[in-house]
This record gives structure tokens, C-alpha cells and sequence, in this order.
């Protein structure tokens, strides 16, 4: 990263501090970053593609937009949180940039970010977003979610070592569930872990010992995932990486036997997966146990991958 970059970084985390302080001058925002008034709109015209004044009107355009859509505060009222002297002004303003009337716009709200050479946007609830450093592929995102899955599953399996047998066994009720054996948290655990052992097995093409999943103890689920997870993880990155979701295998145990692609495998677990995971964070609840929330992959395939 060079000195140019560092210091345009520094001068967004600075705007974002003092966005609605309409006295600062660009003097003292320059001075806040040991630069000179001159430096700091050379460096930001050139890093951004526009000078700060500019850049800072931009992002308090797109918070204006996302006030009118997502409050009933008064289009005045917005309009001198963004600076502006008089409704007329913003008006101006807002249609140069959005095309049309800040009223029109509110009735039928697009898009809120302001297109920019920096791609520097305003980002609800109050921050400004920086673009991505490395660009996250959908082979990236793929093997992140399945990270998140065996992770959240070592989760759930931790958690539930909190509670008693008869926790663990107590009958989730479902309307829709025709299997005849009552779905319990143990179960819903037993499965998570089963289905990523039994495709390992299916790709190595060696049998899946059902048996195991009868009544399973914590400290088996523990040992399994352990086994099962990185093994299965490390299939997804390899075909992932090699571009090979497309490819073949043939699960030669079945009767008859019959062949699958990686990609669907990995969507078929993933699908099932995520319902599983739901009712068994949703069990964890029931018992007083919230650390998990719904399991939400959200924000995990959001971190830069290690």
C-alpha cells in the first residue's frame, strides 16, 4: 500500500468521525492528518478521482437518500443534516444526482450510492465502506460456507454438551416431519456430522456405518466431527480450487449404484444442512442456550479468508 493510499484511508476514517460536523474545514481535517490543505486535496483527488469537497458532499447525498427511505423525517430535515442552507438547495443538489426530486425519489427509492471513480460509499446505519481489498470469488464463498457449517456445527455440539440426556432427546415437534423416529437435538447433531462422513465415505468409496449415529454421545459427535469435518472441507477446496464441481463420482455402494457431481454433493449438504443447524440452534434457545442466534453465515463469509 502506498504513503498516497494510507493517508486517502485515514482522511475517509476521518470523515466518518466528524460527517455531520459542517464546521470543519478542510484545513482543519488536513491539519487532524498532518498534511496541509494542499497535499490533502492532492492526495484525495488523485486516490478518489475527486477532490475531498466534493467527495464529502457525495457521501452526504447518499445518507440523505437512505434517510428519505428508510425514515418519515422531513425532506428539510434531511436536507440541513447534509448541510444544506435551504430545502430548495438539496434539491438541487439531490436531482443533479439522482436524476430526480428528492420526493419523487422517496416514493420510488433505487439505488443509493452515487456512482464514484473511488467506489467509497456512505454505509447504513453511519459509516463510509471502503471497497475490498482482493475480490472474493464464488469458489471463495463456497468454501466459506462450508467452513461455517463445520464450524457452527463444533458449535452446537459444544453447546448441547451443556444439557442432559433428556434434553438432548426431547422431541422437537414439526408438523411436516413423517419420520417415524422423533427429531431431537441429538439426532439433528448425529446427521450434521453423519452427512459429511457419509459422502467422505461415498467419494472413497468405502461403506457408511450407520449404526454410529444411534444414540450418539457428545464425546462420539466431538471425535467424529474432529475426523470428518477437515476431511470433507479439504475435498471442497480441492475441486474448488481445480475448477472440478462439474466432475464425477460414483457412489458404487448403493444399490444401484449411481453417480454425482462435487457441486451437487456440496449444494445437497449445504441445503439440507442449513435446516438442520436452524432447528438445532433453535433447540439450544429453547434450553436457554442463545450464544448462537440462528446461525447466520452472514457475517462469517464476510470475513477476509485466511
Amino acid at each position: 500500500m502506498t504513503a498516497a493510499v494510507d493517508h486517502f484511508t485515514s482522511f475517509v476514517e476521518l470523515l466518518a468521525e466528524v460527517l455531520d460536523d459542517h464546521e470543519a474545514t478542510a484545513e482543519q481535517l488536513a491539519s487532524r492528518l498532518y498534511l496541509s490543505r494542499f497535499h490533502l486535496d492532492r492526495i484525495v483527488a488523485s486516490v478518489a478521482g475527486e477532490p475531498p469537497h466534493r467527495f464529502r458532499r457525495r457521501i452526504l447525498l447518499e445518507r440523505a437518500a437512505y434517510r428519505l427511505a428508510t425514515t418519515d423525517r422531513t425532506i428539510l430535515d434531511i436536507a440541513v443534516e447534509a448541510g444544506y442552507g435551504s430545502h430548495e438547495a438539496f434539491t438541487r443538489a439531490f436531482a443533479k444526482a439522482y436524476g430526480v426530486a428528492p420526493g419523487r425519489w422517496r416514493a420510488h427509492p433505487t439505488r443509493m450510492a452515487i456512482e464514484a471513480p473511488s467506489d467509497v460509499h456512505f454505509h447504513p446505519p453511519g459509516s463510509l465502506r471502503l471497497p475490498a481489498r482482493t475480490k472474493v470469488t464464488p469458489m471463495d464463498l463456497l468454501t466459506k460456507m462450508v467452513e461455517h457449517h463445520i464450524w457452527l456445527t463444533g458449535e452446537i455440539i459444544e453447546h448441547a454438551a451443556r444439557l442432559s440426556d433428556e434434553q438432548l432427546d426431547q422431541r422437537i415437534e414439526l408438523d411436516v416431519d413423517d419420520d417415524p423416529d422423533p427429531t431431537t437435538l441429538r439426532r439433528l447433531m448425529s446427521r450434521l456430522v453423519g452427512q459429511m462422513g457419509m459422502w467422505n465415505a461415498a467419494v472413497a468409496n468405502r461403506a457408511y456405518d450407520w449404526s454410529v449415529e444411534e444414540h450418539e454421545t457428545v464425546g462420539s459427535l466431538r471425535d467424529r466431527l474432529a475426523e470428518e469435518g477437515p476431511t470433507y472441507l479439504a475435498q471442497v477446496r480441492a475441486v474448488a480450487e481445480q475448477g472440478r464441481l462439474d466432475d464425477t463420482f460414483v457412489d458404487a455402494l448403493r444399490e444401484p449404484a449411481e453417480v454425482f457431481t462435487y457441486g451437487g454433493m456440496i449444494a445437497h449438504v449445504l441445503t439440507f444442512a442449513a435446516h438442520r443447524r436452524t432447528l438445532a440452534v433453535l433447540a439450544l434457545d429453547k434450553h436457554g442456550i442463545r450464544d448462537l442466534g440462528w446461525g447466520d453465515p452472514m457475517r462469517w463469509v464476510a470475513e477476509p479468508l485466511t
